[in-house]
């Protein structure tokens, strides 16, 4: 499909703010500002297709860590619970966003997803904060400790992101706004950027 369209003023685009907004700086930044922001944000909203439904459903997710580079996400999940369940059936439907209120800032980020529950990854990615999520059944096994065996880890590889860094503060945004509006235009207030299946895959480096 044409991203434009043939006015009486010529060829236009179809999304004048994406139109506007996108930028593809050099890779390097484009990666290096993205894995800065997610780590800023930690918390995010994790989408799933659910394993019985043809519907997708959403929950708040708090970052555990981060892979080859930054650029895989890692989160802890209850293993019982039905993101499991969700997962394992629509492991490629997979979507994880963070936002950040206060400067308009985002980024998506869609791939592949897989559990992950050896011993040796839930420990090195273990928070002493779990317990208050798992709960302490008093059995001595379910006790948000690492040996806990609720405890599990998705490992979410990116394969495509999209992400927007604000280029002005709240004030300037506004002001931007309403003078663009004036003029029938639309405002420049964020820096988007795509990163690509090649380029992220090219991009992830080993964890040292």
């Amino acid at each position: 499909m044409s991203s434009t369209i043939n006015t009486s003023k010529g060829e236009q685009p179809l999304d004048p703010y994406k139109a506007k907004s996108l930028e593809d700086p050099p890779l390097p930044q484009k990666i290096e500002d993205l894995v800065d922001f997610i780590s800023e944000a930690k918390f995010g909203m994790l989408t799933t297709k659910m394993s019985g439904s043809e519907y997708l459903t959403s929950r708040c997710m708090a970052l555990a860590g981060k892979e080859n580079g930054g650029i895989d996400l890692l989160f802890h999940i209850n293993l019982f619970s039905s993101k499991t369940l969700d997962i394992t059936t629509h492991p490629r439907e997979v979507n994880m966003s963070f936002l950040d209120q206060v400067s308009g800032s985002w980024a998506s980020i869609s791939g592949t997803a897989s559990i992950v529950a050896d011993k040796a990854t839930i420990e090195k990615y273990y928070s002493p904060t779990l317990p208050a999520w798992l709960g302490d059944l008093g059995d001595g096994v379910h006790d948000g400790s690492p040996s806990d065996p609720r405890i599990g880890v998705i490992r979410l590889e990116a394969k495509l992101a999209t992400y927007a860094v604000a280029t002005r503060g709240i004030f300037g945004k506004a002001v931007e706004t309403i003078k663009s509006a004036t003029k029938g235009d639309v405002p420049a207030i964020n820096s988007i950027r795509e990163l690509s299946e090649a380029e992220l895959a090219e991009c992830k480096a080993p964890d040292a």
